[in-house]
């Protein structure tokens, strides 16, 4: 390392103008090398001892601010080693003392292998060294082995199988395939689950950690007891639902136990937690711990440049992917300027990269279990498409993260169990403006006989990245949520499921009341043809599902009778059923339509991937895991809902044969 960094130092003094390592009476060549070397060595001195303290001085600057701080730093300790070069010759403009620290410190980390996932010596000895100064410093872990649950974020059962099969996820494929020698057989089992109608990371790991997703019914809803938009990502929304599941369940989460929680939205009762959306509303706390893992890897300068870097060449691919696809006029197609791609690389590299680091700490530190999510795919997908080549380049770092986790698991003090699985997919579909010319809300207002603005709001994006960004940067919370006018329906979207509530009424609304108030409306909405079918409550059925041409399923009569459900699949009624029993169900439920065809949906929001509600891939999303654990159903059941999963995690974590976590037999009732 520090020959390379020599080495550097060198070829950099002969290039920039502004930086000498020698005198003016021209030093001879070996005066030179040992003036690099010396200067090299400070700078690698300076960065091991001094970096750490500079960060712990800068714990109230926002972690993204902290990154665009590294270079002035790293600059900053450059030009303080070439003064301690006892020649006294070496020099550097300040802004040239910038660049010299950011190609040092990258060259370095490329050098130690921070870049590299692949199984060469360097890298093995790095994780041997970090292994070893991990296991002095703790006492001797357990013999059991722990587990890693890792979360890819909307990558759906069939897109991970796609991608083994074409090579760009060469770890999974190969946990798949079966392995050399007689009786061999794969080292991981894959399952498909099928996710609630809500097919989205909020309900979907609320029940997966915590064991209840009851009265989620979307991404954002309407709660008319609070006067409140209620939304996943978030952090006050996020904090007060992971309340309501604890009081549910009775019980902490799935991590209660010697867990870690990492770039999660919910803690899942985990004492180590960083990056977890729903303790950022302690932004002011100088014990909230929600950002710790930005800076627990920033102060590694190796870190910081080399994520520096990578961000700022995500941004250039980004903006080079959508004017590619601007010029070629692709269809479907949203917008993908402003801010978005900022918001896109820090899912794709600094999301991924603390939260990967966080987890290698969590291993290296022997803890039981450890779950951790990756949102990159989703948020590309959202703009992208699922199955666009930024999509697959997506996947081939996320499988470049499992390689380096597996690696990890060779040298932490304890056995490591890597499970990976989804929280939903994503369907492919232009969006539903875009099919008809009005969002959602604009045809509802019509339906209601209201004015419709010529260019309508268009929704927020549900993509779970911009809630980690706004923590990162200690923006505002959202409190109070949106504004709304109390005699209009709100109109919500949470991909393609649209939500409609009337907020001068207290309650949930029937459909007599709603055709006696609009008698249009209702009418609208089912015969409207990007719509799939509604969900209303019903004075004389309990409720029902609405359809084209006149179509009324009571709920009761739809595994018999499905109706408009019928292209929807199996488990859908089972799903909408289960949505009509919430308190804060929607007056109005509208899923979009679906082409089962070619699997396409229409999103009520700007994305063409999306999921939220029931159609397509969104609600197939994966579980792969090691074949050392029970299979997670029995031949021929069916892997159904988020809190189903929750019980065969716990299952398997009690089958690792550690700390022992209370599973309630039956959820409790809420209290009221």
């Amino acid at each position: 390392m520090w020959a390379v960094s020599t080495l550097t130092m060198l070829v950099l003094a002969g290039i920039l103008p502004d930086f000498q390592l020698q005198s003016a009476n021209d030093d001879s060549a070996t005066r030179i090398a040992v003036t690099a070397a010396l200067g090299a060595g400070a700078f690698g001195l300076l960065s091991a001892l001094v970096w750490p303290l500079l960060v712990r001085l800068l714990l109230l600057v926002p972690a993204l601010v902290l990154g665009l701080l590294v270079f002035f730093l790293n600059g900053s300790l450059l030009i303080v080693a070439l003064r301690l070069v006892p020649s006294g010759d070496s020099e550097a403009a300040p802004e040239t003392a910038v660049i010299v620290a950011a190609v040092m410190s990258a060259v370095a980390s490329a050098t130690g292998a921070a870049l590299a996932v692949r199984d060469d010596d360097a890298y093995r000895r790095r994780l041997y060294r970090l292994a070893d100064r991990r296991r002095r410093a703790l006492p001797p872990g357990p013999s059991s082995p722990g587990t890693v649950f890792m979360q890819l974020d909307g990558v759906g059962h069939d897109v991970l199988l796609a991608a083994a099969g074409k090579g760009l996820m060469p770890t999974v494929a190969r946990w798949l395939e079966p392995g050399t020698g007689d009786g061999a057989r794969p080292t991981h089992r894959l399952s498909r689950w099928r996710t609630d109608w809500s097919s989205q990371t909020g309900a979907s790991q609320l029940g997966i950690l915590h064991g209840s997703n009851h009265d989620v019914p979307a991404f954002r809803w309407y709660e008319k007891a609070a006067r409140e938009v209620m939304v996943c990502n978030r952090p006050t929304s996020a904090a007060e639902l992971q309340r309501r599941a604890i009081d549910r369940t009775g019980d902490g989460g799935l991590l209660t136990a010697d867990g870690a929680s990492r770039g999660n939205l919910f803690s899942g009762g985990a004492d180590e937690q960083a990056l977890v959306l729903s303790i950022a509303t302690r932004r002011r706390d100088r014990r909230n711990r929600s950002r710790a893992g930005y800076f627990a890897y920033f102060s590694d300068p190796a870190n910081a440049v080399r994520t520096a870097l990578s961000f700022v060449a995500d941004v250039g691919r980004e903006i080079g992917e959508s004017t590619r696809a601007r010029v070629r006029k692709a269809r479907p197609r949203v917008s993908r300027g402003g801010l978005y791609p900022f918001v896109r690389a820090f899912a794709t590299v600094v999301e991924r990269d603390v939260v990967v680091a966080a987890v290698l700490g969590d291993m290296f530190a022997g803890r039981t279990a450890v779950y951790a999510d990756l949102v990159a795919y989703d948020e590309v997908a959202h703009h992208s498409g699922p199955f666009g080549r930024d999509a697959e380049k997506v996947l081939e770092r996320l499988d470049r993260a499992l390689a380096l986790i597996e690696k990890a698991a060779e040298h932490a003090p304890r056995p490591y169990r890597i499970v990976v699985l989804s929280d939903h997919g994503q369907s492919p579909g232009e969006t539903f403006r875009a099919r008809y010319g009005l969002g959602l809300g604009d045809l509802v207002r019509a339906g209601c006989g209201l004015p419709v603005p010529r260019r309508a709001r268009r929704t927020h994006s549900g993509a779970e990245a911009r809630a980690a960004v706004r923590a990162a940067l200690r923006r505002p919370v959202e409190e109070g949520g949106e504004q709304h006018r109390r005699s209009e329906p709100i109109v919500l979207a949470s991909g393609n499921l649209g939500l409609v509530s009337f907020p001068d009424v207290p309650h949930r609304m029937t459909r007599e009341e709603i055709d006696a108030r609009h008698p249009a409306l209702l009418t609208t909405l089912a015969n409207h043809p990007g719509i799939g079918f509604l969900l209303v409550r019903s004075e004389r059925h309990g409720g029902v599902v609405l359809g084209a041409y006149g179509a009324e399923i009571p709920l009761d009569r739809l595994d018999d009778e499905p109706g408009p459900l019928e292209v929807f699949g199996p488990g859908a009624a089972d799903a909408v059923r289960r949505t009509h029993s919430f308190p804060s169900t929607a007056d109005i439920m509208v899923n979009s339509a679906y082409d089962p065809a070619d699997g396409e949906v229409l999103a009520f929001e700007e994305q063409i991937g999306s999921h939220g509600g029931l159609g397509g891939a969104q609600g197939e999303p994966f579980l792969l895991s090691p074949t050392a654990f029970s299979a997670p159903v029995g031949d021929g059941e069916d892997l159904v809902g988020a809190e189903q999963v929750h019980r065969v995690l716990r299952r398997w974590l009690s089958e690792a044969d550690g700390p022992q976590v209370p599973v309630a037999t039956e959820p409790q009732e809420r209290a009221a």
